[in-house]
This record gives C-alpha cells, sequence and structure tokens, in this order.
C-alpha cells in the first residue's frame, strides 16, 4: 500500500514539472512576471514571433512582463522548479524516465513494471498476468507486443485513457471545457452536469486537425514568401542594370567632353551610387521582412505542431489553443508584392540627358513627371540633377524636388472645437464640447456627417478611433469611456485628476495614450481595462502621440511658457526639448513613417508654421520648415493630426484645414 501512494505522489510529482508549450519535462525553468514558468527555448521561440515589441504576453494568462535588451535570456530562472526537476531526474533516472520507465501493470493491483501490452485487454500486464495470458485456452486470441517494442516505437499501441483518481475503474475520457480538466462519465454525472463536455478523443483529434491544417498554411505561406524573396532579387537585377545604364551613359558623355570635369564626374558618380545603395537598402528592408515573418511562422509551428498533444491539462490547453489563434492571424498578414516593382519602375524611369554640345557640361539626370501618388520607400528615387551655372567648371548637383504645404480645404465647423482624430485616411472626427455636444465626421471634400453610434448629449473633451473601430472618448479631465463599435461600452477609465481635460490618441499597436496636464502620459492597452505605463514627463503634457517602435512625443501645447515638444521611451528617459519663443505654441503629430510634425502657433502675429522632423535617437532633426500658411486663428487651442504621409489636417477654435504635403 505504501509503494503504491509512493508511486502515485511521483506521478503527480512529474505533472507539476511539464511546460505548457512543449509538453516535456522543464528544461532551464523560466518564471515570467505573472508566476507562470515555460522552458527558457519554449519562450525563446515564442519570443521570436514578437520582435517589434519590448515586452512578453504570457500565453496562459496575457499578462505583460516587460523585458530587456536581452530578451528571454535576462528572465530569471524559476529555482524552486528547477531544484524539483533535478530531484525528479536523480530519481528517475533521466528524461526520458517519464515515457519508458515508470509505465506500471494495469491488469493487476500489484502495481509491478509492464513487460508487455495486450491489444485486446488494452491493458498494460507484468510477468504474473503474462503467464496466464501465454497458457490458459480463455487468451489465447489476444494479441500480446512487447514492451521494448512499444518504447522503441517499432509498434503503436493507439490513445491508452487514464483511470479517474476517484472511480478507479472509469477511464478519462471526456474533457470539461468548462474546469478544463479531462473527467470520467461518472465524474461528469456527479461534479459537472451542466457544464460543456466533450469526448476527449474527438476534441484531441479536433485539436490536432487545426495543428495540421495550420502546418500545411505555413508550408503554402513560406513558399509565397520565398517565391517574393526571388522575385525581389530578380527586381534588384532590373535596378542594378537601369543604374548600370545610367552609369554607362554619363561615362560616355565624360569621353566626348574636357578632362577638367574629372571631379565633377566623380561627384555625379557618388550621387548615382547613393541612389544605387538607396534603392539596395529598400529592396533588403523588404526582404528581411519576408524572412522575418519566415522564421516566426516555423517558430511558432514548432512550437504548436507538438506530438505530445494528447496529454491535455489546463495550461497546456490555453497556451496551444492561443498559440494556434495567434499563428492563424500571422498567416492572414497580406504578402508585399507590388513595392519591389515600385523600386524597379523609379530606378528604370531615371534618365541621362547630354547637355548641348556647346556647354561645358555634361547634362542632368531626369525622370518623366509622376502625377500618382507613390509608396514612401520611392521618395528617395525623385531626384533631379540641376545643371551648373555655364561659367563654372561644375557639373550641377542631384537634388530631391521642393517640400511645400498645400491648403487644399478649408471648412467651417458649427461651433468651436474641442478634440480630433483621425478617421480614415481622408477624412476627420471633431469633438465638440458642452456648448454644442457630439461628434462631426469631415472628409477633404468638405462633407459632414453626425457620428451616432454613442450617446449624442454628452459634452466630450476628445476622441480616438482604434484600429477595429471601436473608440475611446473622454467627458472630464479624469474619465473616458471604451465603446464598441456597435455602440456598447466597453471600460471606463479613471485617471489622477491635473487639469481640465483628458486628451486621447494612440499609438500604432493600437493602445490607448493619454494626457491630461500631469507631468506623465498614462498607456492603456487596447481595450482600456490594463494601465500598461505611465512614463514619467520633465515638463506638463497636453498632447501625447507615438512612433512604431513606442516612443513617445509630447505637446505641452499653450498653457506653459516656454512651450516645448520633448520626446521620451518607455522608461521617461528624454531627448533635448524643441522649445518655443514667447507666445508662441507648438502642436505635434507623428505620422505612419515615424516623421514628426511640428505646428507653431504664434499667437501674437497670427502666423502657422509647420516643420517636419526626423528622430535621432531621443532627439529631433529638423528636416523641413515649410513656409507660413494663411490660417484663421480665433484660439490658442489647436489641433495637429497626420492622415496619411501626404496628408495633415490642422484644426483651431471653428476652423478646419486640410494641407498636402509634397516632399
Amino acid at each position: 500500500m505504501a509503494e503504491k501512494i509512493e508511486i502515485e505522489k511521483a506521478s503527480s510529482s512529474s505533472q507539476d514539472l511539464i511546460c505548457p508549450l512543449c509538453l516535456d519535462i522543464f528544461d532551464e525553468p523560466t518564471i515570467l512576471t505573472c508566476g507562470h514558468t515555460f522552458c527558457r527555448k519554449c519562450l525563446k521561440k515564442y519570443d521570436l514571433t514578437h520582435q517589434d515589441i519590448d515586452h512578453m504576453v504570457c500565453p496562459l494568462c496575457r499578462e505583460i512582463t516587460k523585458l530587456s535588451a536581452n530578451r528571454v535570456d535576462d528572465l530569471p530562472l524559476n529555482v524552486s522548479i528547477n531544484e524539483s526537476v533535478d530531484d525528479y531526474h536523480a530519481k528517475s533516472g533521466g528524461m526520458n524516465a517519464v515515457l519508458e520507465l515508470r509505465q506500471k501493470c494495469t491488469a493487476c493491483k500489484l502495481q509491478q513494471d509492464a513487460v508487455s501490452f495486450c491489444r485486446t485487454c488494452n491493458n498494460y500486464i507484468c510477468d504474473k498476468c503474462l503467464q496466464p495470458h501465454q497458457y490458459m485456452t480463455m487468451f489465447e486470441d489476444h494479441e500480446i507486443v512487447s514492451m521494448e517494442d512499444v518504447i522503441e516505437g517499432k509498434v503503436s499501441i493507439g490513445h491508452q485513457f487514464e483511470k479517474c483518481s476517484i472511480h478507479k475503474q472509469e477511464n478519462k475520457d471526456m474533457f470539461c471545457d468548462d474546469c478544463k480538466v479531462r473527467v470520467c462519465l461518472r465524474c461528469v454525472v456527479v461534479g459537472h452536469k451542466v457544464h460543456n463536455i466533450k469526448n476527449q478523443s474527438d476534441f484531441e483529434h479536433e485539436l490536432r486537425r487545426k495543428v495540421t491544417a495550420l502546418a500545411q498554411q505555413c508550408a503554402a505561406k513560406k513558399a509565397e514568401l520565398e517565391k517574393n524573396i526571388q522575385n525581389i532579387e530578380e527586381q534588384r537585377h532590373e535596378v542594378h542594370t537601369a543604374m548600370q545604364k545610367l552609369l554607362d551613359d554619363v561615362r560616355q558623355a565624360y569621353s566626348i567632353k574636357v578632362k577638367e570635369l574629372e571631379g565633377n564626374l566623380q561627384d555625379l558618380i557618388e550621387q548615382i551610387n547613393e541612389l544605387k545603395r538607396s534603392f539596395e537598402d529598400d529592396l533588403n528592408i523588404l526582404k528581411s521582412k519576408d524572412r522575418q515573418r519566415i522564421k516566426s511562422i516555423c517558430s511558432s509551428i514548432t512550437l504548436v505542431d507538438n506530438d505530445r498533444l494528447g496529454h491535455l491539462e489546463t495550461d497546456s490547453l490555453s497556451a496551444h489553443n492561443l498559440l494556434c489563434d495567434e499563428l492563424g492571424a500571422m498567416l492572414k498578414e497580406v504578402t508585399d508584392r507590388t513595392t519591389a516593382e515600385v523600386i524597379t519602375k523609379k530606378a528604370q524611369e531615371k534618365r541621362f540627358n547630354p547637355a548641348d554640345a556647346t556647354c561645358l557640361d555634361l547634362g542632368k539626370i531626369s525622370e518623366p513627371i509622376d502625377h500618382t501618388s507613390t509608396v514612401a520607400i520611392t521618395e528617395k528615387a525623385q531626384k533631379r540633377l540641376n545643371p551648373a551655372d555655364k561659367s563654372f567648371l561644375d557639373l550641377g548637383s542631384i537634388s530631391g524636388s521642393a517640400s511645400k504645404l498645400e491648403i487644399i480645404k478649408c471648412i467651417d465647423l458649427r461651433r468651436r472645437m474641442f478634440g480630433m482624430t483621425a478617421y480614415t485616411h481622408t477624412s476627420v472626427a471633431i469633438v465638440y464640447g458642452s456648448d454644442a455636444r457630439g461628434i462631426d465626421i469631415i472628409d477633404t471634400a468638405g462633407g459632414t456627417e453626425r457620428y451616432t453610434n454613442i450617446p449624442r448629449d454628452v459634452g466630450y473633451k476628445d476622441i480616438v478611433f482604434q484600429r477595429d473601430s471601436a473608440l475611446c472618448v473622454s467627458t472630464s479631465s479624469t474619465e473616458a469611456h471604451v465603446y464598441s463599435p456597435n455602440g456598447s461600452r466597453k471600460a471606463t477609465i479613471n485617471v489622477d485628476k491635473t487639469g481640465n481635460y483628458l486628451r486621447l490618441n494612440r499609438s500604432p499597436s493600437n493602445e490607448i495614450l493619454m494626457a491630461n496636464g500631469a507631468k506623465k502620459v498614462y498607456i492603456y492597452d487596447p481595450t482600456g481595462s490594463t494601465l500598461k505605463h505611465t512614463v514619467p514627463t520633465k515638463h506638463r503634457t497636453w498632447q501625447v502621440s507615438s512612433t512604431r517602435s513606442g516612443l513617445i512625443v509630447t505637446s505641452s501645447c499653450y498653457l506653459i511658457n516656454p512651450n516645448v515638444v520633448t520626446v521620451y521611451d518607455r522608461d521617461g528617459n528624454a531627448g533635448e526639448s524643441l522649445q518655443a519663443p514667447k507666445d508662441v505654441y507648438l502642436y505635434a503629430t507623428v505620422d505612419e513613417q515615424d516623421r514628426v510634425y511640428v505646428a507653431s502657433v504664434d499667437w501674437k502675429n497670427r502666423k502657422v508654421v509647420i516643420r517636419l522632423y526626423d528622430l535621432d535617437g531621443l532627439n529631433l532633426k529638423e528636416r523641413v520648415e515649410f513656409k507660413a500658411l494663411d490660417m484663421t486663428l480665433g484660439s490658442t487651442w489647436c489641433y495637429l493630426v497626420s492622415l496619411s504621409p501626404d496628408l495633415l489636417a490642422f484644426a483651431c477654435n471653428k476652423k478646419l484645414y486640410f494641407i498636402k504635403v509634397s516632399l
């Protein structure tokens, strides 16, 4: 009896040492912030599919664990479980003991080691049980296989149901979806009457079928991405050919010009090589993205496609279901098949026009006028060679086209605006305060419609739409509400009281960003139920935006003198602030390419100047200062929003402007 208790205890303890992801004994058990433990190698595989974020979402409970620069390698070891694993290996004789050495006879009560398996009885049998199977006529038709053949994989014995610990004679051949445990038929009747019960074999077959389908989709997606990479390489060859032709044309023209132009020729060649390197970098980025997606898909399917899915318990079921869902979403991502061709077309459109024979000049590089909107990656290719003055011994220089802003539509708002956010790439949502109430959707053609999916008689302070058309609206300096697209309220968010209004935005990863004049920024998950970060700021903050890498761009707007714009990381580290002169107010926005636009509103002189900045670490490096725009300023409170790489929206008091960007 004591021996039986000891065996059951050992079996139970080994189950506590199983990783929910690989379904094997823990190898370097690593603990997350939430307390769940996994093999370090399993977490590394899982992390490969999430390299673009600075944290890890637990596969079991979805709680966030912040990662350092070394990511999984810096996560702590679960010392307690690690010691238990070492003890278990010492007692059981190694990792394979759980699979090979523990199997006991299931045909009798002696609990001796099984030496054979009877396919007919569906039982493991010991030496004593084997004898009647060999000599008694009632067992002469029974099919016996040796344990050696079973362990070595020479024969398959099919699925073996575990006996119920409460009802000893019953098989645990059913699965309770509510409790996430396997149960026998009598357990269902006694304790799981109203629960969702599934046949264990059917459930495991369904999961296996799901994993098999995902594996097939992975293979297809991998083949598709590899084909796309091959296409990128073909386009690279075309780019090289076009650039070589451009270089050959320049060399041919040079051969009939005077030798004094040698130095200028080298400058022109270098600029062409710079164009080539630029196109090369763009193609490498596309290729790298597809390679990373292949790596992520392979890593995910390695975790999901596990041949031990038959041993399902609570954590394992949850983890593998979540991994399957994540992998399914990954496979639905659209493969970029067009950008590489666009780069090639731009390279092929470059032309070398020889100069007139009477000029001491080689000529210029030109291209047809493109009246269509191009993707951001081709901006570098839109270059011109400006001929040098004929009195100078110079070829000229390759430069970009003139950068400018153009107001394409000015719209009178029905009342004073309080907040604004992007609704589509060509429209905005405008929020009115308590004197007008409600939300208007306004597009670049001037079309206006009321947004009616949420209560209209509320004086909202600000609004932001999420990618799934859910929205978050603030109603005071401390409270905001999250609504689903159909208008049902999903969550209420409350923050510390500081200013008069709670300003909203969202990050590229769909987080909800909040600022209310305090020296901090609040970052909530997309549902509004979890405060993920509180970022401390050096100045009182009223508006906030985010880059794709998670950097935070803050504006102190009109209530602080001097007015500043500052970039922070998620830990509160700050770059050097942009500082405006007295009575000039700064409003910032980040576009889809992580470029930062800052509107300087000179209230005294009634003038608005917009500047474009590139991010240099945590600092802002000025790229373009556009000419001042002719706009009506009825208030010091303004809003600047990026709708697309070539379209901005600016609102102040009762005026809304749509502004086209040309770079």
